[in-house]
């Protein structure tokens, strides 16, 4: 899929991984629409990339199609969709004060999983509808799981079921798209330099990258964004998962 032209949509890209993402297909020549929950941070970004500001919740089918809507009109249609929007959540399933709430778990599902599925499967919808490209292409669709998907450490039970349900919703989805000419893919990313562990403390951040083979730091959002730059533009990685890492295994707490 041609990066130049195309009219792309980013959820979650007001910051973090999404941000990354946003500049680098903006760089590239794509309309780039910026859909976030913080309406200021998706407009500076926006601001600075010549982008689309749109502020929503991907969970909700309304916010979710108003977005999509927008993003539709610009270029020759939609043809690009990065899901990155999520929250961490921590909490042990038995703790101190007792079995997680209900709420934290179903907020963990809503956003995460909800929030992607909802974004996917309006955003085949509109896509399905677009003229076909080179190779009767007419889309892709990037979604951001976590390694916690595979290991997920001790707390971590709400997130790691949100992102390892994006992990299988991958295989299906890119098989069922295949007959309008839409990918799916996922991204697993282990620890990166997001705004969330830009908080920490540097002491905490070096034990962090201890842990990681190599290299033995913190992944940069770019290399997120390179990655989502491959599997838009390699038309034939489909249903893939691909962890970004650095060898990283995480262990149980």
């Amino acid at each position: 899929m041609k990066i130049e032209g195309s009219s792309a949509l980013v959820t979650g890209g007001g910051s973090g991984l999404g941000e990354a993402t946003a500049r680098l297909l903006a760089s590239r020549g794509a309309v780039v629409h910026i859909f976030d929950r913080n309406k200021e941070a998706a407009e500076k970004v926006a601001a600075e990339i010549g982008g689309v500001a749109l502020a929503g919740d991907v969970a909700s089918e309304d916010d979710a199609s108003s977005a999509l809507d927008v993003a539709v009109k610009a270029g020759d249609g939609l043809r690009i969709l990065v899901n990155c929007a999520g929250i961490a959540t921590a909490g042990r399933i038995l703790g101190r004060e007792g079995p997680l709430p209900l709420a934290e778990f179903e907020k963990a599902i809503r956003v995460n999983l909800i929030g992607t599925f909802n974004m996917m499967r309006l955003g085949a919808e509109r896509m399905a509808q677009a003229p076909e490209r080179e190779d009767k292409a007419r889309g892709v669709i990037i979604n951001t799981a976590s390694v916690a998907a595979f290991e997920g450490q001790i707390g971590q039970a709400a997130y790691s079921a949100s992102k390892g349900g994006i992990v299988s919703l991958g295989l299906p989805a890119a098989r069922e798209f295949s007959r309008f000419g839409i990918r799916v893919n996922t991204i697993a990313p282990g620890l990166f330099f997001t705004p969330l562990l830009k908080a920490l403390p540097q002491e905490a951040q070096d034990s962090l990258a201890v842990a990681i083979p190599y290299p033995a730091r913190l992944g940069d959002p770019a290399e997120f964004a390179e990655t989502v730059r491959f599997l838009v533009e390699n038309s034939y990685v489909n249903g893939e998962v691909i962890r970004l890492d650095g060898a990283l295994r995480m262990q149980p707490k």
